[in-house]
């Protein structure tokens, strides 16, 4: 939920923020009438609330003397009636202006830079060198399937296109890299694991920010109205909502392994092989709920957190700042980290770092006291990728790939691996 107060106090401010990010501001114009009428109906109901009560003690007054109190007695109906009306029409205002509020996105922070398109993003840094090959190197998908080690076409037939079966030491590879990120970020990195529902309801994807606006993004279980996680974000975010955390609780930390389910919608043709783009793939997220005032720097540390995965697997990639027009719905600021892929001869997103200051804690309810007694206030929570498995599946396959076809696993991979150096 969009701060109202910010809303109210700072509409050019917010209006001149929102430009900045391409958006469509002709809901936002509403917000002003919709607010006013909201207020005006708040006060004429409390108005005749204050005369129900008054005319209701002269109507005890009347009784008790035994005097007609008939004219009052129609009065105070009349003024029920009236209230149940407003209520009405407070209750349906109330409905627009909440609509209104969960369709606004988060407000770019001021060190995110200003552009339109991805184009307009800003490279940071950059690490590893760039691995050179004596052959062609192959895309990871002709790589996976000269070694049997990943199979397209008959997840094709069990389930639809955008799915895959791994098999054998693919298996086991999706397997090794999801227990050597737990326990980089657990035992190195100071994350508490968790094993989440796969499943969750819409008040869960509406406090992450994927409802209302992304329902066509996301998969829905029907007869149950439940949806498929899109990310393991949403309820590991949704685990404290509507909840009060104490200050000595944070920052807290998770890592949460789990499987995604993403519908793709407006991609179609777009990374059609490969494991790029799938319906379903399996991540470790990192999730924090920290205290607004350490929550960039906090934003630095997950990124960091995130680039070590990269670093220690021995894989090229650049970390990049998003700009205001690519940066999405919930986020205040944001890091992508893309990874080399040598068969595109070019970076592609493996992790994406986000600050969401207090948006989703406003929309999930989730607050922290300074002390025991203090005011609640909203808590900032972040999140990032640690890694997308699928994707650091493919980085290693086209990174690693050898002339003779075979696959050298990186070093850090090996004591989950079963000591193997190679694949194939």
């Amino acid at each position: 939920m969009f701060n109202i107060k910010l809303l109210r106090e700072n509409f050019e401010e917010v209006k001149a923020k929102l430009q900045h990010r391409g958006e469509d501001l002709s809901d936002l114009e509403k917000f002003g009438e919709l607010d006013q009428k909201r207020r005006t109906l708040i006060v004429e109901t409390e108005q005749l609330k204050k005369k129900r009560k008054d005319v209701s003690a002269q109507i005890a007054v009347l009784k008790k003397e035994n005097k007609d109190a008939e004219d009052l007695v129609v009065e105070m109906r009349e003024v029920g009636d009236q209230i149940k009306e407003l209520d009405e029409e407070l209750r349906v205002i109330e409905e627009e202006l909440n609509a209104l509020l969960l369709s606004i996105p988060n407000l770019p922070h001021e060190t995110v830079p200003i552009g339109d398109t991805e184009d307009d993003n800003v490279e940071i840094r950059k690490w590893g060198e760039l691995p050179q090959f004596d052959f062609e190197p192959k895309p990871h998908w002709d790589v996976a399937t000269e070694l049997g080690i990943i199979d397209f076409e008959r997840a094709a037939k069990v389930t639809g296109s955008r799915f895959v079966f791994y098999k054998g030491l693919g298996a086991k590879l999706e397997r090794a890299l999801m227990s050597f990120m737990l326990d980089l970020h657990t035992e190195q990195h100071g994350y508490t694991e968790m094993l989440p529902p796969y499943l969750v309801n819409r008040a869960s994807l509406t406090g992450t920010g994927q409802l209302p606006k992304f329902e066509e993004d996301v998969f829905l279980v029907e007869k149950k109205d439940y949806f498929l996680i899109p990310t393991a974000e949403v309820p590991v975010t949704n685990y404290y909502r509507d909840e009060i955390l104490s200050a000595k609780d944070l920052p807290a930390k998770f890592a949460a392994y789990s499987a995604c389910f993403r519908s793709e919608a407006g991609s179609a043709g777009r990374d059609t092989r490969g494991l790029i783009r799938q319906h379903q793939f399996n991540k470790v997220e990192l999730v924090k709920f920290v205290k607004p005032e350490d929550s960039y720097d906090e934003l630095e540390k997950l990124t960091n957190d995130a680039e070590k995965v990269l670093q220690l697997l021995g894989l090229p990639y650049r970390v990049v700042a998003i700009c205001t027009g690519d940066l999405g719905f919930t986020a205040a600021k944001k890091y992508d980290l893309e990874v080399w892929l040598p068969s595109y001869n070019t970076y592609r997103e493996i992790s994406s770092c986000s600050n969401f200051e207090d948006f989703q804690a406003r929309r999930a309810n989730i607050r922290f006291r300074r002390e025991p007694k203090a005011k609640p206030e909203f808590v900032h929570t972040l999140n990032g990728s640690g890694l997308a498995i699928g994707r650091t599946v493919a980085a290693i396959l086209e990174n690693y790939q050898q002339k003779d076809g075979r696959v050298r696993i990186p070093e850090a991979l090996r004591p989950y691996m079963g000591g193997k150096e190679y694949i194939g």
